[in-house]
């Protein structure tokens, strides 16, 4: 099944989650008519949308924007913060909770991206959703 890159979620209106909970609930309603049966794929966008919010809030000091678009066979998961340093892994003990959210988005994603502006930064991630 295609998608067009025209299919996509953009808050309107200061509706730009602020929590990992309720940004999952939106991706998940995204994901509903892009891959109604879920699977491996989908929880990958589920969990790097978790990240890329939790880094947010922990991080940069919150969401200012968030948003979902799909391509063909893929889906980009978008971040804003107001924060205009760039994301970098944590080095913590391994037997530690936390700390690995950073190279997770990485290693799910087939690309990342950094863009710093003058009020923040947005950090999107190209997933694959083959359905």
């Amino acid at each position: 099944m295609s998608h067009s890159s025209e299919e996509r979620y953009d808050p309107l209106n200061g509706d730009t989650p602020q929590t990992a909970d309720r940004a999952r609930d939106v991706a998940r309603s995204f994901l509903s008519v892009l891959a109604p049966s879920g699977g491996d794929e989908a929880d990958a966008v589920l969990l790097v949308v978790t990240e890329l919010i939790s880094n947010a809030v922990r991080h940069a000091g919150g969401v200012t924007g968030f948003g979902l678009r799909a391509g063909p066979g893929t889906v980009t998961v978008t971040v804003h913060d107001a924060s205009r340093r760039p994301p970098r892994p944590q080095l913590t003990d391994p037997r530690e909770p936390g700390g690995f959210g950073w190279l997770l988005v990485q290693e799910l994603a087939l690309d990342v991206q950094v863009s710093v502006g003058p009020t923040g930064k947005a950090v999107s991630a190209v997933l694959p959703l083959f359905c």
